[in-house]
């Protein structure tokens, strides 16, 4: 009994130490945020999906009821 409260106590010890992102961590996940944004813009105004979703869209109202 001794030995598990020994290995709760720890853990419960460990987990304020490490209680959020540092400076640095909230630099590169912007970057990465905004890398992916950036990527993201390219993809959707592309010609490709475009025209992928007008013909969607086109197909989805020349449907008859």
């Amino acid at each position: 009994m001794r030995i598990i409260w020994f290995r709760v106590r720890t853990a419960l010890r460990g987990r304020g130490r490490d209680a959020g992102m540092s400076t640095s961590e909230y630099a590169m996940g912007t970057i990465a945020a905004c890398a992916f944004a950036a990527v993201l813009y390219k993809v959707v105004t592309s010609e490709v999906v475009a025209t992928a979703l007008q013909s969607t869209i086109g197909k989805a109202l020349d449907v008859p009821f």
